[in-house]
Order: C-alpha cells, then structure tokens, then sequence
C-alpha cells in the first residue's frame, strides 16, 4: 500500500471529527483494525479502500496518494502546456 494512505485516512477522519471507534462503525471494521490501518501496521484491501473512499466523499486515486485533487480529477493529456 502507499505510504501516503495512513496519513490521508487519518487526516480525512480528523477532518470530519470523528473517533476512530464512530469510524470504524461506518467502515464496518474493528477500531483496533482501523488504527492499525491509519498506523500503516497492516494494509487493507481494495474492498476498504472504496468503502473508506465512498464515507469520506474523495476519489481512491486521492486516498490512496496518486492526485491532490479529493475528487480524483487529473490533467488532460491536451492541458498540459507544451515545453
């Protein structure tokens, strides 16, 4: 998993003022598993990463570290400005 996914899991829980415990209710995971998950001790499955993605309204690329964007949205090939 990236190592940018326990950071961003726990800064979107921080974000919406929530313990972990309310969240893992919603995730539908144990509180211990859910910390382990924000520590980077164990790495979860895709299945995980959408339902966290779904709860915290923000795109997989996002949670997972590939975009900056929360809704996923990337360059276009055509806006890229040529050298």
């Amino acid at each position: 998993m990236v190592s940018s996914f326990p950071r961003l899991l726990t800064l979107l829980r921080k974000e919406r003022g929530i313990s972990q415990k309310e969240a893992a209710a919603e995730l539908q995971v144990s509180q211990a598993l859910l910390s382990h998950y924000e520590k980077g001790i164990r790495q979860c499955g895709l299945d995980f990463v959408v339902r966290a993605a779904d709860f915290y309204g923000v795109s997989c690329d996002y949670l997972l570290g590939r975009t900056a964007d929360k809704s996923g949205a990337m360059i276009a090939e055509d806006d890229i400005p040529d050298s």
